[in-house]
């Protein structure tokens, strides 16, 4: 009998908000284990005396796709670090290193001079910093905005009137005008690229800025050329207009951009500031005292005030209130909480004061564990990102060449006008649309699917969902409520009630399953207690131990009819629903008959599966009668039972062989196997944590349309997606030969270029809109 009722896996330490940071010039603070500890998990040693940490790192100084593949070069040269993973999208990273070889600050320190810089995913000042860098970015855009439109008022009389109207001397004295003020816009609005365009040459690296910041140097070239000597070959004409008008549209589609991605990212941001910043504590002399979240500990009482959020996970101890907890279980009706109950780390105190006993603290929070599985999900990349960053590489040194050919072949007809062409070439064909089609529409809707109660644990995984055509259901805790109801008990001879509940609560305890807390539930006021040692739980089976009764000690088990040896009599009234069996030395001693029921939208949810075309299938480790009767309630197409855990996974594999792409929803210790083996995989936040490591979905509340919800929002991801990729792929084939041919001038390019990725980030961000499904 395994469990629903553990708390999320691979906890992700988050430290409270005040809770200061190492100052970034002195990253060895870093390399002390409880520094790390703030923003790394362990993992799972892959050979012998491997030390293995996953850490969760945010970048600055990111703009596009070749940025994150230049990051993961970068920091995978150095010795002890196993692999990288940077989503562009998310300016987030994923560090796995052996503790054995090196530190945090080693390979956060292999950025120093490359113009990026690493910093621990909840670092305090990266707020400040990005409000900092986004006030920058404005000044800057502010500065060539002022300056394109001063220099458009000179420029403007040179193309309503030739020389021979306004005179030489106007026409010089205006040029001279628009070269002073293109120098602000040169020196200050386009320093970020020209930095990472220095940076990436001074690496033997291409980025995406390259292209960008050549086209820009060309432009303010040929123009003061003519400009300084009107009569040589640029003097002809000067393009000071359309450099700082398509200075001006880069700078504002990388601003708006920003703000876009940042919107997408919405969910995370708000999960990982709902802790408060201190919280009233009692001290030793019964007073009040306010204290840092980060100094909380078990079994401390504190006080929540209406309008603040939990600091830790614990029970009130007085007063009564409604909570929010929205964001952390996907439940978005106010619930009630009364003396005695369980309150959560992150929610909301709506209604009454209230005081609280803390239970668990830091990273053993529920919070805690959920931003860690946010964290993966905003890390992780797409198999169809990880080939656009593969690609960009090689599509700008494509872009490059094409630009030196269109260069060369108009060069003899107009040197001025082929140095133009190749800038066009440069700027219109940037494929930073291309890079953040997939990743912007997938981080978006992993936020959407956030705020429904659905934490995704790798973004490739939405992708899978999409392409699933069956779902197969566990039973127990999944299909069915955790509750059971207790209709029965069959007892042996000479057995009493009183003994049978004693002997079988012993053992239960030290089970999660569903029907293990019913027959905890039940014996509550039996009047007798016994103590199980030696426990020994057997998956799919049951409990076994050596269980001591009124100064007698037995060998006693708990669990299916195999396990306990039960005659044939006695599972008679399985049909009806699970029956736990009770044995001992002497062999079968009891049984207790449960009820079970679906849960509320169970059938609703089966229901707008099939409406999707998916079929539907359950597949359960109970008697096949019990299993068979679920399945008809809920309107599953196939229902099985008697499915041991490698049964289960046996009929999944059978079921790909026949061509089948399916999606696994289970919450046992027993379903780890097949929710891995499964191409998708669900599991609820109840389940215990090995059911969850092994999935790609983390359902938080209890309702299962959510599922059928994350299937739909799949859908409508994939066709963003494809929707990006197909703009993205269109715009840069019908703007190259425009561009080659030159009819696009350079202010169009730039336009084109912002444009193109300001529509595949909004574009993305509509699926960042849906509203959640009603609570059932």
């Amino acid at each position: 009998m395994q469990g629903a009722d553990a708390l999320l896996p691979a906890p992700w330490p988050i430290p409270a908000q005040d809770e200061a940071q190492p100052p970034l010039s002195d990253t060895t603070l870093l390399d002390e284990r409880d520094e790390w500890l703030a923003f790394s998990c362990a993992l799972p040693a892959r050979e012998e005396g491997q030390t293995l940490w996953e850490s969760m790192v945010a970048f600055e100084g990111m703009h596009c796709a070749a940025c994150a593949v230049t990051l993961e070069q970068l920091m995978a040269r150095v010795p002890g670090v196993v692999r990288v993973e940077v989503s562009a999208a998310a300016q987030r990273g994923r560090v796995v290193w052996d503790e054995a070889r090196t530190r945090p600050s080693r390979w956060m320190q292999a950025l120093s001079g490359s113009g990026y810089r690493a910093l621990p995913v909840h670092d305090v000042g990266a707020g400040a910093r990005r409000q900092e860098d986004s006030r920058r970015m404005l000044w800057r855009l502010g500065v060539a905005a002022v300056c394109m439109m001063q220099v458009m008022m000179y420029a403007v009389p040179g193309y309503i009137a030739g020389p021979e109207v306004i005179g030489a001397n106007t026409e010089q004295l205006l040029r001279w005008a628009q070269w002073v003020l293109s120098l602000p816009v040169m020196l200050f609005s386009c320093r970020p690229f020209f930095a990472s365009a220095w940076r990436d040459l001074r690496g033997r690296r291409i980025g995406m800025d390259m292209p960008v910041a050549l086209g820009m140097l060309i432009t303010f070239v040929v123009s003061s050329l003519g400009t300084f000597e009107p009569e040589g070959p640029f003097g002809h004409q000067v393009y000071f207009d359309s450099l700082t008008m398509f200075v001006f549209f880069l700078l504002a589609g990388r601003w708006l951009e920003l703000r876009l991605r940042d919107r997408s990212a919405g969910a995370l941001e708000a999960l990982m500031h709902r802790l408060p910043e201190g919280v009233e504590r009692r001290d030793a002399n019964g007073r009040w005292q306010h204290v840092a979240v980060r100094r909380l500990r078990v079994d401390d009482v504190v006080r929540v005030l209406p309008g603040a959020a939990f600091p830790a996970d614990g029970t009130l101890l007085s007063g009564g209130t409604t909570v929010d907890e929205a964001l952390l279980t996907g439940e978005s009706r106010p619930l009630a909480r009364g003396a005695g109950e369980a309150v959560i780390a992150g929610s909301h105190n709506l209604s009454a004061l209230v005081e609280m006993r803390v239970q668990a603290v830091g990273g053993e929070t529920r919070y805690a564990r959920i931003v860690g599985l946010m964290e993966q999900a905003a890390s992780s990349k797409p198999d169809l990102a990880r080939l656009a960053d593969r690609l960009a590489k090689p599509f700008l040194i494509a872009v490059l060449l094409v630009a030196a050919l269109a260069a060369a072949w108009w060069w003899p007809t107009d040197p001025a006008r082929a140095l133009m062409v190749a800038v066009a070439v440069l700027v219109v064909t940037c494929p930073c649309a291309l890079s953040l089609a997939t990743p912007a529409a997938m981080l978006a809707s992993a936020g959407a699917l956030a705020r429904r109660g659905v934490l995704v644990r790798q973004l490739q995984a939405i992708e899978a969902l999409a392409g699933v055509d069956t779902v197969v259901f566990d039973k127990t805790g999944t299909l069915t409520s955790d509750a059971f109801v207790l209709t029965g008990v069959r007892l042996r001879d000479g057995v009493t009630r009183q003994e049978a509940f004693a002997l079988a609560a012993s053992l239960a305890r030290h089970s999660l399953h569903p029907v293990s807390r019913a027959i905890v539930a039940a014996a509550a006021g039996q009047g007798a207690a016994a103590q199980a040692l030696d426990v020994r739980e057997v998956a799919g089976q049951g409990v076994a131990a050596s269980v001591s009764l009124n100064g007698t000690q037995r060998h006693c088990r708990l669990g299916s009819s195999a396990f306990c040896d039960a005659p044939r009599d006695a599972q008679a009234d399985a049909t009806q629903g699970p029956v736990s069996h009770l044995a001992d030395d002497a062999g079968w001693l009891a049984g207790f008959q449960f009820e079970e029921d679906l849960r509320p939208d169970a059938s609703s949810t089966v229901s707008a599966l099939r409406a999707q075309g998916l079929g539907v299938q359950l597949l359960s480790g109970d008697r096949a009668a019990s299993a068979l009767r679920i399945g008809a309630l809920a309107g599953v197409d196939q229902a099985v039972g008697d499915c041991s855990p490698d049964g289960k996974l046996a009929r999944v594999r059978a079921l790909e062989r026949q061509g089948r792409r399916v999606a696994m929803v289970g919450d046992g210790l027993n379903d780890g196997p097949v929710l891995a083996a499964a191409q998708v995989s669900f599991a609820f936040g109840r389940a215990v944590p090995l059911a969850q490591a092994r999935s790609d979905f983390v359902v938080l509340g209890a309702r299962l349309m959510a599922i059928a919800g994350a299937r739909a929002q799949a859908l409508r991801t994939m066709s963003v997606v494809r929707q990006n990729l197909a703009w993205a792929l269109a715009y840069n084939v019908a703007a190259l030969p425009l561009a080659v041919a030159g009819y696009m001038p350079a202010w169009a390019a730039g336009l084109g270029m912002a444009a193109s990725s300001l529509l595949v980030v909004a574009n993305a961000l509509r699926l960042n809109r849906g509203e959640a499904p009603e609570n059932t």
